[in-house]
């Protein structure tokens, strides 16, 4: 029997990608089932899940308040509409799956409200607010990092789904990840006998990051390292050089990863997977917003000797030129290869799904 499988996570990549990913793996296995994504109209999803393809329906985006002020008074009102709405949506669900974001809190109550199974997968090393509330009302818990408390301890440890790119071409490269590396280096206009290191601002870019980045690239290039820099999309594009290149938008993220020899990045979560499956050394800066998770997203691969953590307040292009030699030491010394743990995390979790429904049926 056809079913419609209504998939929740929004604002940033980090929430809509491995929804993207999971969403494509049940089409997978089930063809003909209906995959309907929830969202709000400000956040990546609104431009993301269309051009993936898929239907995606709007709800009223809310927040919850950090601070007592005028927001945290209109707070109740605006979260009630936002499970109205939801709760209309979801006539045709039978099943919902949220992946974190404001967008899901609303979400949660209303398929409780309604009785229909609700998976969970959070992304980070600290859970969130929404998916803390979505655990109430189910027990189909899934994490890509092991929990130690709360209701979370418990989960499925499924992985991050992978975007599609990513995951292809990490089972590729697994042939032979040297060779694939040089070819990545080649595909991106490098020589593939000299350092090289990708700069990562998240998806909107790091104005702190390019700052830093900007005041160090000449004496980078005089040491014959080459750049490739992701300023963001609304951020303005340097000079280009010879050994630096600037962009708004790197277009094919699975060479940028092979072929550096370090990914200086954010910490959101889907990049520090990424990197994990793709990369060899990494310089993390946490962006301080949320809950904290970015400082804690790479813990495992700092313990794997492939990345390190610095505090923005301490990543200076001076601290960069102080450090780069070890860092591409320490690069040239890791293994060649990729880390596998997320490339079943999509499978992992559409497994989760269907016991969701069927024990639900039972």
């Amino acid at each position: 029997m056809t079913k419609t499988i209504f998939f929740a996570g929004g604002g940033s990549a980090g929430h809509v990608e491995p929804a993207l990913a999971v969403a494509r793996q049940w089409k997978l296995r089930h063809s003909d089932d209906r995959a309907i994504f929830l969202g709000t109209s400000q956040g990546l999803e609104a431009s993301l899940v269309p051009a993936a393809g898929f239907e995606l329906r709007m709800i009223p985006k809310i927040a919850a308040p950090r601070t007592a002020n005028l927001d945290a008074i209109a707070f109740p009102v605006k979260f009630f509409r936002s499970i109205v709405v939801a709760y209309r949506a979801l006539a045709p669900a039978d099943a919902v799956i949220g992946f974190g974001g404001y967008v899901c809190a609303p979400v949660y109550v209303a398929a409780a409200m309604r009785r229909i199974p609700i998976v969970i997968h959070d992304a980070n090393a600290k859970i969130g607010w929404a998916n803390s509330l979505g655990s109430r009302f189910t027990k189909y818990l899934a994490v890509a990092h092991e929990i130690k408390r709360g209701r979370f301890a418990g989960a499925t440890h499924t992985g991050l789904p992978l975007r599609w790119d990513v995951e292809i071409s990490a089972r590729e490269s697994a042939k032979d990840w040297v060779s694939a590396r040089t070819a990545a280096k080649v595909r991106l206009g490098w020589n593939p006998t000299h350092p090289s290191v990708v700069i990562l601002g998240g998806s909107q870019g790091s104005r702190s990051l390019n700052d830093e980045i900007a005041l160090a690239k000449d004496k980078l290039g005089a040491l014959g390292i080459q750049v490739l820099h992701s300023v963001g999309p609304k951020n303005p594009i340097g000079k280009t050089t010879p050994l630096y290149k600037a962009v708004q938008y790197i277009e094919d993220m699975p060479a940028a990863y092979l072929g550096s020899d370090l990914v200086i990045a954010r910490s959101g979560a889907v990049t520090c997977a990424e990197f994990a499956a793709l990369g060899k050394m990494a310089v993390f800066v946490p962006l301080a917003i949320g809950n904290g998770e970015q400082a804690r997203n790479a813990d495992s691969l700092v313990e794997d000797g492939r990345a390190i953590v610095v505090a923005q307040r301490d990543f200076t292009a001076q601290w960069l030129l102080d450090n780069i030699d070890s860092l591409l030491f320490q690069s040239a010394n890791n293994s060649p290869s990729g880390l596998t743990d997320d490339l079943n995390a999509s499978s992992n979790i559409v497994d989760l799904m269907e016991r969701a429904i069927k024990e639900s049926h039972s």
